[in-house]
């Protein structure tokens, strides 16, 4: 592998702010982050795992075979007690089978359904939880598996408008607010994205000095 190849590695993403957000805390061990944009020719990896550890696994070994790159992949959803775990690894369309309101977003549509899956659910049966596992792969073998959990209670309607997705029916119990009325850092400090990344760094020395 060339020099470039162990000092760069992809983010199986086309998400610029997850390439920034990983490229700062990784820059510190020398490496530069790509993104798939930087490599179309790969298209669509189908999440066909049936929990986030499985499908992170399974975009970060398809993006390392095809590049040659270490590449890191993450999967991350809500999970809901009263539904048994739904909408979990299906969070991102779980609401695909519902039509659009007029100037609707998916995401505001997830949360449309979601209110109504649990329209009459009390607040102590409202727990839930977002999970997040990333994946670090290298493409002669060698990987990296973490996870991060955010314990939490749904609202019976949104407050906030920062963040993104199930933020801001997401309450957090320590801070009484929402996650879309929190600060970035002060989110990346509880989120379950936060303390997943924080796991993958704390394991990344061992990871790449493995080979």
């Amino acid at each position: 592998m060339s020099r470039d190849k162990k000092t760069r590695i992809v983010l199986a993403t086309g998400n610029a702010g997850k390439v920034r957000e990983l490229a700062g805390p990784l820059a510190v061990f020398g490496m530069e982050v790509a993104g798939l944009s930087d490599f179309p020719a790969i298209g669509d990896i189908e999440e066909t795992g049936s929990s986030f550890e499985e499908n992170a696994l399974l975009k970060a070994r398809a993006v390392a075979a095809a590049t040659g790159l270490v590449c890191v992949a993450d999967d991350s959803g809500l999970e809901v007690d009263a539904l048994g775990g739904a909408p979990g690894i299906f969070s991102a369309r779980y609401a695909d089978d519902w039509a659009y309101l007029p100037g609707e977003s998916r995401d505001a549509r997830n949360i449309r359904k979601l209110l109504a899956s649990l329209a009459g659910v009390p607040a102590p049966q409202r727990g839930c939880r977002f999970v997040c596992c990333m994946a670090a792969v290298r493409p002669k073998g060698g990987e990296l598996a973490v996870r991060g959990v955010w314990e939490g209670r749904l609202l019976e309607a949104g407050r906030g408008t920062g963040g993104f997705g199930y933020d801001p029916v997401f309450f957090d119990e320590e801070s009484q607010m929402s996650a879309a009325e929190m600060h970035r850092d002060e989110k990346n400090a509880r989120s379950h994205r936060g303390k997943a990344l924080r796991a993958l760094l704390e394991g990344w020395e061992a990871f790449v000095s493995s080979e």
